[in-house]
């Protein structure tokens, strides 16, 4: 591991932006690679990403920015992905730079469709990455309250402690405290299902339910998290800690919580396409139930119980009347 490395954020969403924003609190330069062409260049013009969290303001030096995902590959060290888990698949088949001795941390919170593996087996299965040198940035931590600098916490998980110790320094700033783990695999997949949580709360919000049914739910969910994330990685870990428990209550209440948004939609009659359409942005938590529903059914001999994402699986993809689910679910939970 070089004692300077260079660090470089692959992706042009808002997450990707507020991750840039903390690195740049620490680095003299960040590489940043985004699709978009023309964001790139209002950047560098008007020194903000204009598409997410537009009131950050960038110094242009200080980015080195480029829409050749190889040349912020070769570039960089350690590289952390933060592309839609729907998308990543894509992304990486450009590459054509080797990831050997690169150091990869995701901040993806999805499974990748294509190979229905979390991203850091992706990595490992299909990159050749070894597991030391992948690991995951996990929260309670929305990216519109670094732009606006309140006070948030991170969680980073690296088999080896070094590598997370080492982005946690980089992170690390007066608005930002980084703790770290080495439960990769429960950080990832608690990091995923809590998206289809947030889902299940804004449905039931969008239906009328109050908060008295919003608490149960959220107890239920943590619960139903530990038996899948159990079942997926068996290793000793505190379910209430930040990065399950947190996560999942600031994904399931916030304001700012793109799958608790979607969610509502639903609950209040919105078709999938209608809601995705109006938001402009992707709910994770779409993707992440039929992932998390088909891989509790195929993997293993035994299938965590799960009426939360059954139920909003049967909502998304069977397209029964969540009215009717709902009402089933609440006789499930207590």
């Amino acid at each position: 591991m070089k004692e300077n490395p260079k660090f470089a954020v692959i992706g042009g969403g808002s997450w990707a932006t507020a991750i840039v924003k903390m690195l740049c609190e620490n680095l003299e330069e960040v590489g940043w690679y985004m699709r978009n062409a023309s964001a790139i260049e209002h950047i560098k013009k008007e020194q903000h990403n204009p598409n997410y969290l537009s009131a950050v303001e960038f110094k242009p030096a200080q980015l080195k920015l480029s829409n050749d995902i190889n040349e912020l590959v070769d570039y960089a060290d350690v590289l952390i992905f933060v592309v839609p888990s729907a998308f990543i698949y894509s992304e990486l088949a450009a590459l054509t730079v080797s990831l050997e001795h690169k150091i990869i941390f995701s901040a993806i919170k999805g499974i990748v469709p294509e190979t229905s593996l979390i991203v850091g087996d992706h990595f490992n299965t299909h990159l050749g990455v070894p597991f030391h040198d992948i690991g995951v940035i996990s929260g309670p931590c929305h990216a519109e309250e670094v732009a606006l600098e309140r006070l948030s916490y991170l969680t980073i998980a690296c088999a080896d402690e070094d590598k997370a110790k080492l982005l946690a320094k980089h992170l690390s700033c007066n608005y930002i405290k980084c703790t770290t783990s080495d439960d990769v695999m429960g950080t990832e997949y608690a990091a995923m299902l809590k998206n289809i949580y947030a889902i299940s709360a804004g449905i039931a919000h969008g239906l009328g339910y109050g908060d008295n049914f919003q608490a149960v739910l959220m107890s239920n969910a943590i619960r139903e998290m530990k038996r899948y994330v159990k079942k997926a990685h068996k290793m000793k870990r505190d379910i209430n800690d930040s990065a399950y428990l947190g996560d999942l209550l600031v994904t399931g209440y916030s304001v700012f919580s793109r799958n608790r948004m979607f969610g509502n939609m639903i609950g209040k009659g919105y078709t999938v396409k209608s809601a995705m359409m109006e938001m402009s942005m992707v709910a994770e938590g779409y993707y992440a139930t039929k992932s998390a529903y088909t891989l509790n059914k195929t993997k293993g001999k035994k299938k965590a119980k799960t009426p939360i994402i059954n139920a909003i699986y049967d909502i998304l993809y069977d397209k029964k009347d969540p009215k009717k689910i709902f009402k089933s679910l609440t006789e499930k939970l207590n």
